[in-house]
């Protein structure tokens, strides 16, 4: 899915926000925020990071300048593993228009050796917005793979199922598409009652509980 379409086809479904989190990279990042700058939707500039105990964890930064600073950051806790496109496909840098414009050649299938707490940390210290991801998935989840949710600073908590039958310890749940494919964008998503629509807006709504459901 490349990113411009991301952007175009999150409009068309009615989303006002929409953010790109590539699993453990963020170099697709510049292509999705020219793309939501022309469709004229807030863009939020992520990761989904696979932490060292295979926890799935959204990290969103609220410019571009942030995220691949992160970026630049993350990619060096990555294994140095040579990426088989055989195996996995290509792992393609796209412009604008969907034309490849580099290839990465460090596997990004591995985990991270960030634990879930220094991720906690490193991107709260950033300035960024962490939250667990799909938190009652069976796999790649704190409940999956802990156990539990540890009481840590995250900024919401995502599931796929509200009520979420777990202990979030006063946490705002969230919804997102976790979309793969382009059938899945908007497919699960809340409302965030704020006062206008950009980043710090949703930290305070997630912050205060604004946030509902379909």
């Amino acid at each position: 899915m490349l990113p411009a379409v991301l952007a175009i086809e999150a409009f068309d479904r009615g989303l006002d926000i929409v953010a790109l989190t590539d699993h453990n990279n963020g170099r697709n990042l510049p292509a999705f925020s020219e793309a939501c700058s022309i469709v004229g939707i807030c863009g939020i500039y992520g990761m989904e990071v696979n932490t060292i105990e295979e926890v799935h964890m959204l990290s969103l930064f609220e410019t571009l300048d942030e995220a691949m600073d992160f970026n630049e950051y993350l990619e060096t806790t990555l294994p140095r593993f040579k990426h088989s496109s055989k195996l996995f496909g290509d792992q393609m840098i796209v412009d604008l228009e969907g034309n490849e414009i580099g290839q990465l050649d460090m596997s990004l299938y591995g985990a991270s050796s960030l634990s879930v707490e220094k991720l906690v940390e490193q991107v709260n210290h950033r300035g960024g917005m962490i939250i667990p991801a799909h938190v009652d998935r069976p796999s790649d989840s704190l409940l999956a793979n802990l156990g539990f949710i540890p009481d840590l600073p995250y900024s919401a908590i995502e599931a796929i199922r509200i009520p979420c039958e777990a202990d979030v310890h006063g946490k705002t749940v969230v919804q997102g598409s976790d979309a793969h494919y382009i059938e899945h964008i908007g497919r699960r998503f809340c409302y965030a009652e704020v006062e206008q629509v950009g980043f710090q807006h949703l930290r305070k709504a997630f912050l205060l509980g604004n946030v509902s459901y379909r």
